[in-house]
């Protein structure tokens, strides 16, 4: 008699995207999940046999490794809608940083936090870097729902900070840190410091420094904005890039957000440095901060990650729609279709944010020894049909309500389009109770 592998999740007949290298697709696959892992992700006739405690059949389907959205402020949802149509300095210091000063709260946190979430899941995202006021708040949210997350903890000065004010942000760095290391395998903890306009000199230092000693990533909006550069030139002279550079602050185990206004040299300091780069096109298209050279970067061997930005930015966090927008804006801004194609687009949404965030050996591919994040696309659908290229469908033509099932560290959190770990209608419900607070109190 032959013997049976006892695995946890079978997956079969679906047609498989791995993302791996080869970048194969395997028609009638057969993917074993055990442990939170890949067994195997293979031909169903090759597969070894098993004896699932659960199968799920992805026949019409689509099988993929889960998206990986390297920027976002998931609490921001509690303000999606807010302040829209303006420029972002407009936008940030007028609309934003009062709101976030009279409303932001614990509790409104883990609330934002929890539908970002679901909306998250609901879209394919299995992933997501996050950054915002009492993230431990998101990180708790992140475990409940059973997400995978880069925490990271943020830092912002309006003026430069004196001795004790740096003794305060390290101590808060190295708590933050001890606390989510080793609690769960899902969260990965780390720190972003808002900006290089927004931070002092003495800030960005110290956050690095402990970021380095503790092998965590640093991460920091950059270059987002002319305004931001003409600030720089006028305090240090230098372009924001060089400005990093002069300071000690670029390069390691690092990763910028937006990078629109980098010249040559820039790029080049980039790459050099193996600074990642998180790409928010809809974000930075809406706020009309510019387009990033992403092609360029890519070229130059820079690892590029997608990210949607907040929702007060965006204002959505659908990761399926931010990569036909990626891929759109630079044929057209480059006037060549061929500058990003599909399987690019999708492999910067997977591989290249796994990459970004340092996680390249636990996820962004379906392959053998990697953690179980992946995604069941339903492929039956008007819009999907007929299939002649499957990047092309997924890149071009299909959109978050097309994901059916999620399965995140081995663990199906969506299930024919019903998420297992959250009550959908609460989380809406629990925003619509703070958004009727903001309404109220910004009257009064």
């Amino acid at each position: 008699m032959k013997h049976e592998e006892k695995i946890d999740i079978l997956i079969t007949g679906g047609t498989l995207l791995t993302l791996s290298g080869s970048m194969d697709i395997i028609e009638n696959a057969a993917v074993g999940i055990s442990g939170g892992k890949i067994r195997f992700a293979c031909h169903g006739a090759d597969a070894p046999a098993s004896s699932p405690v659960e199968t799920i059949d992805a026949a019409g389907c689509a099988v993929m490794p889960g998206l990986v959205n390297t920027h976002t402020h998931l609490p921001m949802t509690c303000f999606r809608g807010l302040a829209d149509d303006l420029p972002l300095m407009e936008w940030l210091h007028e609309h934003m940083f009062p709101a976030e000063t009279k409303h932001v709260s614990r509790e409104m946190i883990y609330r934002g936090a929890l539908l970002g979430m679901a909306e998250m899941i609901r879209s394919g995202t299995t992933t997501c870097c996050d950054s915002y006021f009492y993230e431990s708040h998101v990180v708790q949210a992140a475990v409940d729902a059973g997400l995978r997350i880069v925490a990271g903890l943020g830092f912002i000065d309006f003026s430069p900070p004196d001795g004790e004010e740096l003794r305060k942000k390290t101590a808060a760095a190295g708590t933050f840190i001890a606390k989510w290391q080793s609690l769960s395998p899902r969260v990965t903890p780390s720190l972003f410091c808002h900006s290089a306009y927004t931070c002092a000199t003495e800030t960005l230092q110290t956050v690095k420094r402990i970021a380095d000693e503790a092998d965590v990533l640093f991460m920091m909006h950059l270059a987002e904005t002319k305004e931001e550069m003409d600030i720089l030139r006028s305090r240090y002279g230098l372009r924001p890039v060089h400005y990093l550079e002069k300071i000690g602050v670029l390069g390691g185990k690092s990763a910028a957000v937006h990078c629109v206004w980098l010249d040559e040299g820039e790029m080049d300091l980039l790459a050099a440095s193996g600074t990642g780069i998180c790409h928010c096109p809809e974000s930075n298209m809406k706020l009309a901060s510019g387009i990033a050279r992403i092609p360029e970067l890519l070229k130059r061997g820079v690892a590029v990650g997608l990210g949607t930005d907040g929702c007060a930015s965006n204002n959505d966090l659908d990761m399926l729609l931010e990569l036909d927008t990626m891929a759109k804006l630079h044929k057209v801004s480059t006037m060549d279709p061929t500058v990003m194609d599909a399987a690019t687009a999708l492999q910067i949404a997977t591989t290249g944010g796994a990459r970004v965030l340092g996680l390249q050996r636990l996820i962004g591919s379906v392959e053998p020894g990697k953690c179980a994040d992946l995604i069941v696309i339903d492929l039956r659908k008007p819009h999907l049909t007929p299939l002649y290229h499957l990047y092309s469908q997924i890149v071009y033509a299909c959109r978050g309500n097309d994901v059916r099932d999620v399965i995140i560290d081995g663990k199906v959190v969506m299930r024919n389009r019903r998420l297992l770990t959250l009550d959908v209608a609460k989380v809406m419900d629990d925003v619509r109770h703070i958004a009727d607070h903001v309404r109220r109190t910004d009257k009064e």
